[in-house]
């Protein structure tokens, strides 16, 4: 939020949805993508392998998902599902800072609205 606010968000007019896991983010992101209603959608999450092999599922699964709903989608998706061994990695690729993986996605979406806008007006 605080890379969006900077770049001239009205923080009121961003929706924020939360879904249970990283395996519900491409069924959530086709639904709202569906309405219509927004410049940019961000997918954010962060899977921590454990003991099993669910880790690779879920991950898998919300790459494909997700790109699958960016191909068909009229506004931008990012991808922003962070994957990492450990509690301490996805802290620190979400802490405040140059590596906050985060801001790079609002920074991509940004970018991405940008350039469908360009090609809109050709």
């Amino acid at each position: 939020m605080s890379c969006l606010r900077e770049h001239g968000a009205v923080e009121s007019q961003v929706d924020v949805y939360r879904v249970p896991g990283a395996w519900e983010l491409p069924q959530a992101a086709a639904r709202i993508s569906a309405l219509g209603r927004h410049d940019a959608l961000i997918a954010l999450g962060c899977v921590i392998r454990g003991e099993t092999p669910h880790f690779q599922y879920v991950c898998e699964e919300a790459n494909r998902g997700l790109g699958e709903v960016a191909r068909s989608s009229r506004a931008p998706l990012v991808f922003g599902v962070l994957t990492t061994e450990t509690h301490e990695q996805a802290l620190a690729r979400a802490a405040e800072g140059p590596a906050n993986k985060g801001w790079e996605v609002a920074i991509a979406a940004l970018e991405m609205v940008a350039l469908y806008r360009t090609l809109e007006e050709r």
